[in-house]
This record gives structure tokens, C-alpha cells and sequence, in this order.
């Protein structure tokens, strides 16, 4: 059976944007910009020829056919999801780590991250940078600036000031135990034997 369906980057937009009746909330939750989400909707309404939200003045509202719609796509995604979580072993969990160009992989120590974690799975993009974080492609970014990002929560990896590398992730997601698990990492790492190359994690900033 061959299954006729929206891109699912748009089923995603519009099912967040009706739970929250908002756009901006949506893209908090998907980690994207408020007008990705925007269109990504209005995308979807063109394919499907029905118009799914009204959009008043800070306010959105879904219509007859955004209502009758949300429910079986609602129900859709939970489906893929408890059958993903099912698949999965107990306990396991991915997390998807982000890293610039220039940093050395060999700093992170990742293969005793492992070792020591072993219920985490840990992926890692490099090169990578805060469009990748910004698009759910990774769960946690080391980025190479000045940490400063509105709806991120940034810890500088390293003693100094001005340009460094900090360890970014949304504010959402920043307190999810694989994140928290490799911040205390990079934490312990400063605290025990080190070579000068080690990281270290010096403070966070919201």
C-alpha cells in the first residue's frame, strides 16, 4: 500500500502550531524560527487546498478543517512515536552532538564519554554550527564565538574572554539528562587530571 502524505516537516509545523495555537511556541519546540514554522504551515495548506488556521492579530486560531484535521495527525505522530520508543532498548537514548570546523575531537575525550555512559548514544556532526542546532539536527553544539544567543543556554568551555568555544543548547532541552550528563562531563574534566589541551567547563550564561 503506497501512502499519500505532506511532507511531514509541515504535518510537524502544523500539529505544534494548534497544540499552542502559536507559531513562536511552536518553534521553540521544533528549534526553528517562527517564520520557518509560518511556512511550513501555510505550505501545507496550499498542498492540501483548505485553509487550517485564522490569523488575527496576535492571535491564531484554527478553523472547521484545522480542528477536524489536528486529531488523526496528533494521533499519527504519537503512534510513530511509542512504536520508535518500543524498538528501542530500555534505557537507551541518543544524543546528537554538534561541533565547529577547528576544534580537535581528540579534546573531548569522547571514547570515556562513552565508556562511562554507556545508556547514551552519542553522535557527532562536525562540522556543525548554530543552523544545525537551530534545525534539530543536533541536540547540543560546541560553537566557536562569544555565547551569547537569545533562547540558548551557553557554557564557555575554557577560561578567558572575548572568542571561545561554549557548549549551546536550548533552553527547552538544556536540563534533559544526556545534556546534563555531558555538561557535567566536560565539567569533570576540570576538576581531575588534565593535560593543558583538556576542556573545561567555566560557567554558564542564559
Amino acid at each position: 500500500m503506497t501512502y499519500t502524505l505532506p511532507p511531514l516537516n509541515a504535518l510537524r509545523a502544523f500539529e505544534a502550531a494548534a497544540r499552542h495555537l502559536s507559531f513562536k511556541l511552536a518553534a521553540h519546540e521544533l528549534h526553528v524560527t517562527p517564520a520557518a514554522v509560518g511556512q511550513q504551515v501555510k505550505a501545507l495548506e496550499a498542498r492540501l487546498g483548505v485553509q487550517l488556521f485564522e490569523r488575527l492579530h496576535k492571535q491564531l486560531i484554527l478553523t472547521a478543517a484545522g480542528q477536524a484535521y489536528l486529531p488523526g495527525v496528533s494521533d499519527g505522530f504519537r503512534r510513530i512515536a511509542d512504536a520508535t520508543s518500543q524498538l528501542r532498548p530500555a534505557g537507551a537514548v541518543l544524543l546528537q552532538l554538534g561541533v565547529h570546523a577547528s576544534l580537535d575531537l581528540r579534546r573531548l575525550a569522547l571514547a570515556a564519554f562513552r565508556e562511562t555512559h554507556a545508556e547514551i548514544g552519542l553522535r557527532v556532526l562536525q562540522p556543525a554550527g548554530l543552523h544545525e542546532l537551530v534545525e534539530g539536527k543536533v541536540d547540543l553544539l560546541i560553537a566557536r564565538g562569544l555565547g551569547r544567543h537569545p533562547g540558548y543556554r551557553c557554557d564557555r568551555i575554557g577560561e578567558g574572554s572575548g572568542l571561545g568555544d561554549w557548549l549551546i543548547a536550548p533552553e527547552g532541552t538544556a536540563d534533559c539528562p544526556e545534556i546534563v550528563s555531558f555538561r557535567e562531563w566536560l565539567r569533570s574534566q576540570a576538576t581531575g587530571k588534565r593535560s593543558v589541551n583538556r576542556p573545561r567547563l567555566v560557567g554558564g550564561v542564559g
